[in-house]
């Protein structure tokens, strides 16, 4: 068995890429749109799986490969709410600066839902409602403000 792909359905795509790719960092590496079927397909990827998947188009054939974790965004053309985004669970990634992403991701307007007190862990959420777990690369960073008195906010 190989690992493919995480799926979650977005109701705004243009809101839920700014989210994953302008505020999280990650790379679109392939788009499906079918007209037919009123849905489009996004797949995105970390900048090192990115580029790996990338080199790997180059001397193969064509597809997605087992071996390159990715989200895939589903953009039903139809539907714009999605109830129940917290029974999905969460995305999870690891982070260079759980600090600096943190505060990126707020000066973009995005609620820390658990901010990041122990230097290890901080939880957001998608436009759509996705639970999105950040764990901090190695050892946690040292405790630091604002977050260490930072309080929870909402649901995660």
């Amino acid at each position: 068995m190989d690992y493919l792909h995480t799926m979650i359905r977005v109701g705004n795509l243009d809101a839920a890429l700014d989210f994953f790719c302008g505020g999280l960092g990650l790379i679109e590496v392939r788009r499906t749109q079918n007209e037919q079927g009123r849905f489009t397909l996004v797949f995105l990827a970390t900048q090192g799986d990115a580029e790996r998947f990338k080199a790997h188009a180059e001397t193969s054939t064509p597809g997605l490969p087992a071996g390159f974790p990715m989200l895939e965004l589903t953009h039903n053309w139809d539907e714009v709410t999605y109830e129940g985004g917290r029974n999905f669970g969460h995305l999870a990634y690891r982070v260079d600066d759980i600090y600096t992403l943190c505060a990126h991701l707020a000066a973009r307007g995005v609620v820390i839902n658990r901010p990041p007190r122990d230097g290890h862990m901080a939880f957001v959420r998608s436009p759509d409602g996705i639970s999105v777990e950040l764990l901090q690369k190695g050892q946690p960073l040292a405790p630091q403000e604002p977050w260490v008195s930072a309080p929870n906010q909402g649901v995660w």
